[in-house]
């Protein structure tokens, strides 16, 4: 039997592998064949011949579900089974079954052999679901030598936990890996580190630190590695000063942090309690003297969102002397509180914006309460161009705080890279990669 394994692509994916794929590969019998793509290395043409397999699997974001969807109906088409699973169809499944001969619902790895055993009788199953969220314990190491070994950035990817208790209105996380943290092993943790070969280590956790305590010993335990990792934290766990030194001592070089809103109000209606803006300067200053650079992400649309919001919000980001940031609009994602709240109210104006052509041109998709539909967007656009300015490149440069390489070396390709990207993706909006069209 033989298993294509598919990771579709949008322009937007940045080029880091997805761990969900090969941990279902390594689950796979060894007497099954496996095959990955990456559709963002390796575009699949599909005008031309797809590869000749008994099963086709994909995992789904919402964003890259047209993507996926094409992808697998193509496959259907020459009669070859397909699975689709991940956020998306979790979240619509009846949807996804319209693409797929099953779905899987929430997580796979006790349930995957079976769905092999089914697709070998040619009895898939409408709908797959585990009865529980999988423990961590029986969470194997992904099987990375499925991936390519070109085109990725030059780190390696490790999870160490899933789930979330934050409620956080417009996020499809919590929906997909549960309300409580599920941790693995830390000696396992730490086994799978010591064996990668590249120093630089992406922890694709939703929050590293959600767990104080676990954290702390997965950090100590870190130290003699003397590798360097990147990974997301929520800012309540940023607060203590030993524990940011334990973080930058175990090898932490960059944070990715979603600030979201200046405004508390905006906060506490999207029930993200955890942020309070009045600490933000303090963290971050705390962050820089440590020497761990910031990856930030800023939403606009909030109800509490005027004009001036972009502005007040560039003029922060610049000041604070950010590294990055990523401002996103605020978007309904299938099945979370806020797309059911703005659908009741009336102000959802496109629906299924996923599988639009040119989905950004149609963005924010809802009627924010406090100004235009064409003002949120305009002035999400002129954030992007601001910030990513000559003069705010220049003026967010840090010269003299306790840098790694990360912001020495990479600082300025960084913020030409960037700014190619808001050029094509935000400003002209165009929805292509490499000539391919998606």
């Amino acid at each position: 039997m033989k298993i294509e394994l598919i990771s579709p692509a949008v322009e937007e994916n940045a080029p880091v592998p997805n761990l969900a794929l090969p941990i279902l590969a390594s689950l796979t019998p060894l007497n099954v064949a496996i095959s990955f793509t990456d559709d963002l290395l390796s575009p699949i043409d599909l005008n031309r011949e797809l590869k000749e397999v008994d099963l086709v699997g994909i995992t789904v974001l919402t964003k890259t579900a047209l993507r996926a969807y094409r992808i697998a109906d193509a496959y259907r088409k020459k009669g070859v089974q397909v699975v689709l699973g991940g956020i998306h169809p979790t979240a619509l499944p009846e949807e996804a079954k319209e693409h797929s001969d099953a779905v899987v619902i929430g997580e796979a790895e006790e349930i995957w052999t079976s769905i092999i055993e089914d697709a070998r009788r040619g009895d898939l199953k409408p709908f797959y679901r585990q009865a529980n969220f999988t423990n961590p314990l029986i969470i194997p190491q992904p099987r990375r030598n499925i991936l390519p070994r070109r085109g990725y950035f030059p780190l390696d990817v490790v999870q160490v936990s899933r789930g979330c208790p934050y409620r956080c209105e417009f996020c499809s996380v919590r929906k997909f890996f549960g309300d409580s943290y599920r941790l693995r092993p830390i000696s396992a943790v730490i086994e799978e580190v010591k064996n990668l070969p590249r120093r630089l280590v992406m922890f694709n956790d939703d929050n590293i630190i959600g767990h104080p305590s676990y954290s702390r010993e997965l950090f100590k335990a870190l130290i003699p590695l003397r590798k360097k990792w990147i990974g997301q934290a929520s800012l309540h766990g940023l607060r203590e000063t030993r524990d940011v030194e334990l973080m930058a001592k175990s090898g932490c070089i960059g944070l990715l942090i979603g600030f979201e809103s200046l405004s508390k109000q905006n906060l506490v209606q999207s029930y993200k309690y955890q942020n309070n803006p009045e600490e933000y300067r303090e963290i971050i200053d705390l962050l820089h003297r440590a020497g761990i650079t910031i990856w930030a992400s800023f939403i606009f649309g909030f109800d509490e969102d005027e004009p001036p919001v972009f502005d007040e919000t560039v003029n922060f980001a610049i000041q604070a002397k950010l590294f990055s940031v990523v401002f996103a609009l605020l978007t309904p994602y299938p099945e979370t509180v806020f797309y059911h709240r703005v659908k009741k109210e009336g102000r959802l104006f496109q629906d299924r914006w996923w599988l639009l052509e040119n989905p950004n041109e149609a963005a924010p998709y809802f009627f924010p309460k406090r100004m235009d539909v064409d003002t949120l967007r305009e002035g999400w656009k002129k954030a992007w161009r601001d910030f990513y300015s000559i003069p705010s490149i220049g003026k967010r440069f840090q010269w003299n705080y306790r840098s790694t390489p990360i912001n020495r070396l990479v600082y300025f390709p960084f913020q030409w890279m960037q700014r190619r990207f808001m050029q094509k993706k935000i400003i002209e909006g165009r929805r292509r990669y490499r000539g391919h069209s998606f």
